[in-house]
Parts: structure tokens; sequence; C-alpha cells
């Protein structure tokens, strides 16, 4: 049930699986858990779900504000619609969602985490309804333009539960104050408001077009928590794409050549 002074609706869960995993959250009676459209896997009678522009969590400002938020969706690659899924029956029910790629779904208590998370764009799984998912543009052009994520990034604000995905194998590391993280831009899968996020140069032309770990690391300089993961989708569809036999690949996640070393030699 939800308390007095939170926002967001306060849902249990339990999570299934090792490589694929489902989470499959309980509603009380009128709680509501939000999701991206296409991401429901299973749900009991008495559950009703309902497709909407946005994520509800402040009342529409008129059609010119829903059609803003809808260019923020499309800036982020998602559908611009999201669906709802309320318990209108009697009794608790749940109702689960499904990965999308092998990897792990974690659990975010939104407010132990001061209330904020920044994330790969395509991270979001599903969430208590009242938590707010936005676009968090990158300061730096710098960043954006060489990011494995690039300009744009989301943020999910809100004080209950939600649900993220990570690809592969995740690392959850603690930053204390000024401490910094050098990592694979395509690796970098979320992190907390106040860890600061930079792209800084690493190594020589050599490394840009021939090597495989790139020109560019994000940098990452705490406090704060980020969290890492070992297989981002581009680098899992790149490996799918050469088994294939098809040569149009995508670019690398920290190279700006990219696909162009891949002619002299596989890595």
């Amino acid at each position: 049930m939800q308390n007095s002074t939170q926002q967001s609706h306060e849902v249990d869960y339990e999570i299934f699986g090792d490589d694929m995993q489902i989470v499959e959250v309980e509603l009380d009676p009128a709680e509501t858990v939000i999701a991206e459209a296409g991401a429901m896997n299973y749900m009991e009678d008495g559950i009703q779900f309902e497709t909407k522009m946005g994520d509800g969590s402040k009342p529409s400002g008129g059609m010119m504000d829903t059609l803003f938020n809808v260019g923020k969706r499309v800036l982020t690659g998602e559908s611009i619609f999201m669906t709802h899924f309320t318990n209108e029956g009697v009794g608790k029910k749940r109702v689960a969602f499904a990965a999308p790629y092998p990897g792990k779904i974690i659990p975010i208590d939104m407010k132990a985490l001061g209330g904020e998370l920044i994330c790969q764009k395509d991270a979001f799984l599903c969430a208590a309804f009242g938590t707010s998912l936005d676009i968090a543009f990158q300061k730096k052009l710098g960043t954006g333009f060489f990011g494995g994520e690039g300009f744009i990034l989301q943020r999910l604000r809100g004080d209950g539960k939600a649900f993220v995905h990570i690809g592969g194998t995740v690392i959850k590391r603690e930053l204390k104050a000024g401490e910094v993280l050098r990592v694979d831009t395509g690796c970098l899968a979320a992190f907390t408001s106040g860890v600061d996020y930079d792209i800084e140069r690493a190594g020589n032309l050599k490394s840009m077009v021939f090597g495989g770990e790139g020109l560019f690391l994000a940098t990452l300089r705490g406090p704060g928590i980020v969290y890492l993961q070992s297989l981002p989708f581009s680098r899992l569809a790149n490996r799918v794409i050469q088994a294939s036999g098809f040569t149009g690949g995508s670019k690398g996640e920290g190279s700006v050549i990219g696909g162009l070393g891949d002619l002299f030699g596989d890595r």
C-alpha cells in the first residue's frame, strides 16, 4: 500500500530466471504499474491495461505539452506510448514483464538513490505509477557525439520501485567523492545523478582505426553509484550480424571509425 508521503505506488515484486529474466509485480487493488509497450509477459484476471501517451506522473498541460512529451520519447528511440496496468479486481493480482535480451533485471529503490537515476535509453522496463520518465541531454557535445549511448540518456524520477534491464553480467560500483572510474562507453548502463559523466580520449590514431576498444572512454567521477554491463546490446547485435554474413554492422561503442577496423581482420 502507498504511504501518506510517497507519490509513487508501492508495489511488491519477484524476479524469476537467470539469463532471460521475468519480473512479476504484485499489485494491491487500485495500484498501477507502467511499462514500455510490448514488455508485458502475462497478467492475472482482474488487471486492466490501457495504452497512454506518457507515464501519467503529472497532469497533462494541454495538447502542446502532450506533443512536447511525445517528441522527447521519439528522441530516445522509444515508443510514444506506455502501457498502464491497474488492479481493478479484488485482492492482490500479478502482472509480469520480460527482459528483451540476455541480461539482468535490476530492481531500483528510487527513494534510496535520491529519487533520480540516469540510464541508457533502452534500459527502462517498468516502474510503479508515479515514476516519471524523461530525457537527459548531455551538457557537453563531446560526451554526446562520442559516448556509446549518444547525446540523449533517459532520466527516471520518483520515490517508488523501478526496474531496469542491463545486458549480460551487472557490476554495481559505489564511487566515493573524487573517485574516478574509466569505462568502455557501451558498458555504462546507469548512474546516479551525483556522478559526473564525461568522455575522454584514450589511445592514439592507430587505436582509433584498428583497436576494438576505441578512442574514447567514459570517465565517471564520484560520489554516486554506477551500474556497468558486460553485454551492450550493440555488441550483441554486431555478433549476430557477423554470424549471419551481413557486412553492414553498426559502429563500435567507443570507436569513431568502428567497423573500419573489421575490414583488416576479426577482433
